[in-house]
């Protein structure tokens, strides 16, 4: 993912934890805040809980994969942090992939089809 879309300080991971809302899925978490800047900018993070450093490390890669082919669905103007669960080590990129959709959705922050 393109530095301009990445959310990178501790204090703005920590913002958008305490004021954001909060959508909850089995293999992921997605925490949303506005922002007054035009651009979204989205964070990935896994706990311990997730696995050792190589397990932590697949769940952020599978969510940054996931999440930069549905960047340009996703509505300007949001910080974004995805929070993985453990489950997310055995899954595949497409069912990732829907379940960020289905967050996404769920948070209103997709645009709609551009073909419908």
């Amino acid at each position: 993912m393109q530095r301009q879309f990445r959310l990178t300080r501790s204090t703005d991971f920590k913002r958008v934890r305490r004021y954001g809302k909060s959508y909850a899925h089995p293999l992921v978490v997605l925490i949303a805040l506005s922002r007054e800047q035009p651009g979204t900018r989205i964070g990935v993070a896994a706990g311990r809980s997730v696995g050792n450093a190589v397990r932590r490390n697949r769940a952020k890669r599978l969510l940054r994969a996931a999440v930069r082919t549905l960047l340009p669905e996703i509505a300007p103007g949001w910080d974004l942090v995805l929070i993985a669960r453990s489950p997310i080590i055995k899954e595949k990129m497409p069912v990732v992939r829907t379940a960020l959709v289905s967050l996404l959705q769920r948070a209103q922050l997709l645009n709609p089809p551009h073909d419908a």
